[in-house]
């Protein structure tokens, strides 16, 4: 065989490498919720589709007493927590590792403000007044314009955090501060489904670390869709 014709083989082969790399698929974060499956008939066959649920509207009133909806946010990724302010126990832990996510993302993110929208909902609304939430964030060094913390009927409020984010809430006089809730965050995509739920507070910090890079990682596996 010739240097030339090996030369040409070569080349070949590589092209056919390169060609082949770009038609790897793209990964994906699955759906997440209970879907309906929902039978469609087309030329005497019925196929089946499955539809994932969207997070529900909803009314709030944000830490400057301004009401907010679903759609105020409409069109940017989420980063969801469910706390109080007056938590003695994970809830700090919580907010500092939403800060740490909010850090992380803007390093590679300058338009972070208008891609994402960070929410702290409460669940004690009773003592969480806008002015209250208010002082938490600012006490907290959060002074992020795109990082509201919410407060709204309670009852509400447990139930969007368990039937549609995923993640728990709710009174328990037994708990620290008479409220239990989930330490995760739920990311939700642009279109308004979750695509992903992160134990980033765990009280296994090897958990932590595990989880809080899963996090990062599937957000821009979410900006890459």
């Amino acid at each position: 065989m010739t240097k030339t014709v090996r030369r040409t083989i070569n080349i070949i082969l590589g092209l056919l490498i390169l060609s082949t790399g770009c038609n790897v698929p793209k990964k994906k974060l699955p759906y997440l919720g209970n879907p309906d499956v929902v039978y469609t008939k087309k030329n005497g066959v019925f196929y089946a589709d499955t539809l994932y649920p969207k997070i529900p509207n909803f009314s709030f009133l944000n830490q400057d007493s301004t009401k907010v909806n679903r759609n105020t946010y409409k069109g940017k990724i989420w980063v969801v927590e469910f706390f109080f302010t007056q938590c003695p126990t994970i809830c700090p832990i919580m907010n500092k590792q939403m800060k740490r996510v909010y850090q992380t993302i803007q390093k590679n993110n300058s338009d972070i403000e208008d891609k994402f929208q960070f929410l702290s909902f409460s669940i004690d609304p009773e003592n969480d007044s806008p002015s209250e939430l208010k002082k938490y964030k600012t006490a907290h060094k959060l002074q992020y314009s795109n990082w509201d913390f919410l407060t709204g009927d309670e009852a509400s409020t447990h139930q969007l955090g368990i039937q549609n984010f995923l993640t728990f809430a709710g009174k328990d006089e037994a708990s620290a501060g008479g409220y239990a809730h989930s330490g995760s965050f739920t990311l939700v995509d642009s279109k308004g489904f979750v695509r992903g739920v992160y134990a980033v507070t765990n009280f296994d910090l090897s958990v932590n670390e595990q989880e809080f890079n899963r996090m990062v990682n599937e957000i821009n596996i979410l900006l890459d869709e």
